[in-house]
């Protein structure tokens, strides 16, 4: 029993791991890493310091979401309108 435990747990990191994984790879790809890091100020701010100052706001994901597809306080982005709420999502969890 504690085999298929450690089974199931090892392949959920391994799922968790591959998706955060794409969104970086789509972060990338859309540019957001020319200007930002994950955890590590470049010519923006880090991802985890957006997650943190937003964190706890409700309107979070909208406020950000609009942001960058208006490129309103935030320059164009080249990222699809689809990706660019999965983008949000995922720094928000960080």
């Amino acid at each position: 029993m504690k085999s298929l435990l450690l089974a199931v747990a090892v392949a959920a990191a391994l799922v968790g791991a591959n998706a955060a994984s794409a969104q970086e790879d789509l972060a990338k790809a859309d540019g957001c890493m020319n200007c930002h890091a994950i955890d590590t100020k470049k010519v923006g701010s880090s991802f985890k310091d957006i997650a943190k100052k937003y964190k706890g706001k409700p309107d979070a994901e909208a406020t950000l979401t609009k942001a960058l597809s208006e490129a309103k306080g935030h320059p164009q982005t080249k990222a699809k309108p689809e990706d660019v709420g999965k983008l949000v999502k995922w720094v928000l969890a960080m």
